[in-house]
């Protein structure tokens, strides 16, 4: 059971990646719109497509009804990281929030 946790925390891991990926890209794609085609959006998309093979993978041992919310985390960890990279707000509303969404995957995740 403990590879199926694993590869599920790699799945997130690499989803955050993901988004960073994404985010980077769109940023740099300008205003011509082939946004697409830009290296960083493409590094995205298959991080989506690498996170989504770990992911499918965990599920075989690991309750949809625990792993789909435990992808969560990765709000948790973007928001974080979105604050840090590009000084997004981050205030009490934003940490109160994440708060609960870290509450409520440890509970889903010990009951």
């Amino acid at each position: 059971m403990t590879v199926y946790y694993i590869s599920l925390f790699v799945a997130i891991l690499i989803g955050v990646c993901g988004q960073v990926a994404l985010k980077t890209g769109s940023t740099n794609a300008g205003e011509s719109g082939l946004f697409l085609f830009q290296p960083y959006v493409l590094l995205g998309l298959s991080c989506y497509f690498t996170s989504a093979m770990f992911y499918i993978y965990s599920l075989k041992e690991i309750p949809l009804s625990v792993a789909f919310p435990c992808v969560s985390l990765s709000y948790v960890v973007v928001a974080l990281l979105a604050h840090f990279l590009w000084n997004e707000p981050f205030g009490l509303q934003h940490i109160m929030a994440l708060f609960c969404i870290l509450l409520g995957v440890f509970l889903l995740v010990r009951a």
